[in-house]
């Protein structure tokens, strides 16, 4: 993975601080640390059920942590809703994608953030134009922004979804296994389109289980089990049997 050059000099975009999230008598997550910055792309590894879409929904205000502090660019802010969040310039691209099937893809670029011209209709120009304009920027493959989201592939879908998430967010962009339903071709083109988020400066986190498409999109790899941080390794000093190991807390031999 080619580092962003600019990315260590920034400011950390995301900062979390000794996070900590139970639900009842069970802890979920316990005392979690870490940053993203500006144009980098960190991944969240581990098995199932170490944290990983926790982690997520306490950054987009799902859930609000027990104890720690979030920081975004400097000023520590409290997540308490995921209207907040998005004020914040963070935008999610969960794996159900939340896109209306019936509506066409301008129609979802801007679902419930509808503008409205003078006379206080639907600025319908101003979508599909701004859709368009994304659309081939990012080389999201689609028919047209006045297509239905129903009748798109799993990767157009896909696609449809960063796209939003990348025309709303303005400092970090969160994938909860954003290929997982998809196929070979399909995955590769979604992995382009992650990859250049990083020219626009935008931080990105993503959950995988793909090592391999870890290895190839993260600039960091930050590895939980059972809730806890087990370590961050930068991704070009480490190998997947180091993090196999730190996954599963058994020894290399």
């Amino acid at each position: 993975m080619t580092a962003n050059p600019n990315v260590n000099a920034a400011a950390p975009v995301l900062q979390l601080q000794d996070i900590r999230k139970t639900f009842g008598g069970i802890t979920a997550i316990e005392n979690f640390s870490l940053e993203v910055r500006p144009g980098e792309i960190v991944a969240l590894v581990g098995d199932n059920g170490a944290g990983k879409s926790t982690l997520i929904k306490i950054i987009s205000g799902v859930y609000t942590p027990t104890s720690g502090t979030i920081t975004i660019e400097g000023e520590s802010v409290a997540m308490s809703n995921a209207t907040m969040a998005r004020a914040h310039g963070i935008e999610v691209v969960y794996q159900d994608l939340a896109l209306a099937d019936q509506q066409t893809v301008y129609m979802n670029m801007f679902l419930g953030r509808e503008p409205v011209n003078g006379f206080g209709l639907l600025d319908r120009r101003r979508m599909i134009n701004e859709t368009e304009k994304l659309v081939k920027e990012l080389d999201v493959r689609i028919p047209s922004a006045h297509a239905a989201v129903r009748d798109l592939s799993g990767g157009q879908r896909q696609g449809v979804a960063i796209a939003r998430a990348t025309h709303w967010a303005s400092k970090l962009i969160l994938l909860d296994e954003p290929t997982a339903a998809l196929g070979v071709a399909e995955t590769a083109k979604v992995e382009e389109i992650v990859l250049s988020l990083k020219q626009r400066n935008i931080g990105v986190l993503i959950i995988s289980h793909s090592l391999d498409q870890v290895f190839k999109l993260a600039d960091r790899i930050c590895v939980l089990r059972r809730g806890k941080q087990i370590g961050v390794r930068e991704t070009d000093k480490t190998d997947k049997n180091e993090i196999i190991a730190m996954i599963t807390g058994l020894q290399q031999h």
